[in-house]
């Protein structure tokens, strides 16, 4: 059986996502599971290899021969996507080129994906502030994801083996919050939760549903009643779907240690809910997934690193965690 393609993009020139690419091009492990193609430009990456002393990336793709290519592809290689100067700029500096790079090489993945020609992308970080300063609107990967494939719902899925979490908002103030965690959105990222939980478990999932306020609204008591009047009956709709849920759960003891054992995947009201206890647990480990999309997407679970970037000090696992994760939820 082949193994599968997974599209690979280099992030942002200036961070750390070229180093972690190139480390996957590297890796033996990788490669007895799927064929990792790079979206980025060779000679940046040959830049970096030298200053970093890891290995440069072997097998070059233009993307003049793309379209064919694809078809034959057996090893590691890297699709050169040309209109980046290699040279001129400075690795751990993001800035407008580097923004516009590094949306470049997401957007061209995309089109592969949705073309049929990559099982699969995993992503590379992004600079929120050299993506504005590009003029990408766009606050994130997730939102790009979204938007270009027409998706009608989606939501952000963290995946470890220590603990899981999707969420109901994601970047966004937090004064934003109350306003855009609605019943219909909560059942939304409930589905696409449990869904995602069985396709990648085999099993019917328990899902915990997170409470917006501390102690869950103590029946009322802080906030605005959305435990009772949004989120509840959101859980409700769920449970009538044949959903496994519990909750909502006090967000303060929704982590430990014996909720996450009996509990498959959490649904978090906002950003740090389920970031903080995801980057505390497995922050080298950790994969962001986009569910819903009409395509597969996994990312690493950190940013651009700029004040490590290019001085071989960047891990490479959570770029081999989101390859393989990917792969599993391909189906191949």
């Amino acid at each position: 059986m082949s193994k599968p393609l997974i599209a690979i993009t280099m992030g942002d020139p200036a961070g750390v996502g070229p180093e972690v690419c190139l480390q996957l091009l590297a890796n033996e492990e990788v490669r007895s599971f799927a064929v990792p193609v790079v979206f980025g430009d060779a000679r940046l990456l040959s830049r970096c290899a030298r200053q970093t002393g890891l290995q440069a990336p072997k097998r070059i793709l233009s993307e003049i021969d793309w379209p064919d290519a694809f078809r034959s592809i057996e090893e590691p290689a890297v699709l050169d996507l040309f209109g980046f100067d290699a040279e001129d700029f400075v690795p751990g500096i993001v800035s407008a080129k580097t923004g516009a790079a590094g949306y470049h090489y997401v957007i061209k993945s995309i089109e592969a994906a949705m073309a049929g020609q990559v099982a699969a992308v995993a992503t590379a970080p992004l600079n929120k502030e050299a993506l504005r300063a590009a003029g990408v609107m766009y606050p994130g990967h997730t939102e790009i994801f979204t938007d270009k494939t027409g998706a009608k719902k989606s939501c952000m899925f963290q995946y470890s083996d220590e603990v899981r979490a999707s969420f109901v908002t994601v970047h966004c103030g937090y004064h934003e919050v109350p306003a855009l965690i609605t019943k219909e959105r909560i059942l939304d990222v409930i589905e696409l939760t449990a869904a995602a939980m069985q396709r990648i478990r085999g099993t019917v999932p328990k899902i915990g549903v997170l409470g917006l306020n501390p102690h869950a609204g103590e029946h009322g008591l802080f906030g605005n009643g959305e435990e009772e009047n949004i989120i509840i009956p959101a859980m409700e709709a769920a449970r009538a779907k044949g959903i496994n849920v519990e909750g909502p759960i006090p967000p303060d003891t929704a982590f430990l240690p014996g909720k996450r054992r009996s509990t498959d995947a959490f649904v978090c009201m906002y950003h740090d809910q389920g970031h903080i206890p995801l980057k505390a647990l497995a922050f080298d480990t950790a994969v962001n997934t986009t569910l819903g999309l009409p395509m597969i997407r996994t990312s690493v679970d950190h940013g651009t690193a700029c004040d490590i970037a290019w001085q071989g000090k960047a891990t490479g696992s959570s770029l081999v965690e989101a390859v393989r994760l990917a792969v599993k939820l391909a189906g191949q």
